[in-house]
């Protein structure tokens, strides 16, 4: 009877934060459009609405760690669901993504895109995605970003193994700028797929950035190390005991 109440709480969740997601990505148009600034302001309007609503509506509170970037950085983070987005989103300044390229033809999501300079990449094509990654990099916005990039490429459930991509070390060292991993054990709460949305403490944390200096193989092992130590303690701090297997 409790699974069936909170899952109830959480398709009404879910549809309330889709309505939302139209009306402000709508009211925030017209503004964006006379100045990209405010596109941000709506972004994190949105994310902060889904943080506030999803606390009270189905008891899934949210939280914050470590240093946020503000400068020119690449974020290296653990993508488990949609919620890890929305909380990065939530406080990075200027963030901008890397994406698969279907999103930019998404009905709000894909006009927001294009206003934060998220840069595009066909998946399906590996070199040619990290080529075209390292050019819009270098020719995008000159105002200090926060680039954030999926080190595995796609969603990993929690506790499950997927191997880290050779892009975010091809950035790394191409344009010069520090990496902030990032951590999180949202997954345990917000799964990749279904409804159900569990109460508890969902938590993105910055971790310590990496300087530039180190070569591709240690910077590799260095990210994975990082981001895969801490989101294990952050899920481990959530009750899950987590066992590794390979990703399906």
């Amino acid at each position: 009877m409790a699974d069936a109440i909170q899952w109830l709480r959480s398709l009404v969740f879910i549809i309330q934060m889709y309505v939302m997601l139209g009306i402000i990505g709508l009211l925030g148009m017209p503004f964006a459009m006379i100045n990209r600034k405010y596109a941000f302001v709506a972004i994190r309007l949105y994310c902060n609405w889904v943080r506030w609503t999803a606390s009270w509506m189905v008891g899934l509170k949210s939280e914050i760690r470590g240093e946020v970037p503000t400068d020119g950085v690449i974020v290296a983070a653990k993508h488990q669901s949609f919620f890890d987005i929305l909380l990065i989103s939530s406080a990075v300044p200027r963030l901008r993504f890397i994406m698969k390229k279907e999103l930019r033809w998404a009905p709000i999501i894909g006009q927001y895109a294009i206003w934060t300079d998220t840069i595009p990449v066909d998946r399906g094509k590996r070199g040619q995605a990290i080529k075209s990654m390292v050019r819009a990099v270098k020719t995008g916005t000159k105002e200090p970003s926060q680039l954030v990039i999926f080190p595995q490429g796609t969603r990993v459930a929690a506790g499950a193994k997927k191997p880290y991509k050779i892009g975010t070390a091809v950035l790394y060292e191409q344009t010069d700028q520090a990496v902030v991993p990032a951590a999180t054990n949202v997954g345990v709460f917000w799964r990749r797929h279904g409804i159900m949305r569990r109460p508890g403490l969902a938590v993105v944390e910055f971790l310590p950035r990496i300087e530039q200096g180190l070569s591709t193989e240690a910077f590799m092992k260095r990210v994975e190390h990082d981001v895969e130590t801490a989101s294990d303690a952050l899920m481990a701090e959530a009750g899950l005991q987590v066992e590794h297997h390979e990703n399906d």
